[in-house]
């Protein structure tokens, strides 16, 4: 188990997935650490594994309408956040399934983007600290996307028609799994939280009460922050698969020199 950080996390992918079941989960959840990071260099992408055709309260909505207009709206997100692009998934909203289908769209997304680390959905999570349930859908996406970064990536015979099409293994190095209540590491977001703020504005067919939204959200990052001494913190359980090696660390060690990696793949 790692053990918890007592100052703000350092560590930065180069590039990094970030894998939702809804639109709008990646903005509730870690949209300020990937504009921080992206600010710094890194190049992010955003998988949602349903187009959100659920989500509404209407049981007249039609289902296919509401599905296109949340993409628009994550995709406004996405721009605000910074993301070099989005990919939907189409899965049936309200009935995730971690299954070999998802799990094997999620390794193509892996292994397509290369990406050094995955954030996610905590699926050991289901009850927020007695304070509500977390939705089967995200502890399905969660689920499918640990399974989809360990063994599956990086095991080139799952699969194997993906690396017969060129798509040959890949080893992603850490989780961030959010959304958890085992955080260990805790990212400076003083600079962000804004900004997750404007993404979440794009998502108006979800905000009935953004004021509340607004209010909620920089009271908890304030609480995060609080533990490492910032204005504002996003928390994770990190999982570490690859351990660095003497380069990386010399390199995390080289002021500027991530951000100069992270530009010249961007």
């Amino acid at each position: 188990m790692t053990e918890t950080e007592t100052g703000p996390h350092t560590w930065r992918p180069d590039r990094f997935m970030v894998i939702v079941a809804h639109p709008d989960d990646a903005d509730f959840g870690p949209a300020a650490t990937a504009a921080a990071w992206i600010d710094q260099g890194s190049v992010g992408w955003l998988v949602c594994c349903t187009s959100g055709d659920a989500g509404a309260e209407d049981p007249d909505t039609d289902p296919l309408e509401l599905a296109a207009l949340r993409e628009r709206e994550q995709r406004a997100a996405a721009e605000v956040v910074g993301y070099a692009g989005v990919t939907f998934l189409h899965m049936p909203d309200g009935a995730l399934v971690n299954d070999l289908i998802l799990r094997e769209h999620l390794v193509r997304e892996i292994r397509t983007f290369r990406p050094d680390a995955v954030l996610a959905t905590d699926p050991q999570t289901l009850f927020y600290r007695g304070r509500g349930v977390n939705h089967t859908d995200h502890r399905a996406a969660g689920m499918a996307a640990v399974d989809a970064v360990y063994p599956a990536a990086r095991n080139p015979m799952a699969f194997p028609w993906l690396a017969k099409q060129g798509l040959a293994k890949h080893n992603v190095r850490r989780l961030y799994l959010f959304w958890t209540d085992h955080p260990n590491a805790f990212v400076d977001i003083t600079s962000t939280v804004d900004r997750k703020l404007d993404a979440l504005r794009a998502h108006e067919s979800q905000m009935k009460d953004f004021a509340s939204v607004e209010n909620w959200t920089r009271e908890w990052t304030a609480e995060l922050g609080k533990s490492i001494g910032v204005e504002a913190a996003d928390g994770f359980n990190v999982v570490i698969i690859d351990e660095d090696d003497e380069a990386d660390e010399a390199d995390a060690a080289e002021p500027g020199a991530q951000v100069e990696a992270g530009a010249a793949e961007s």
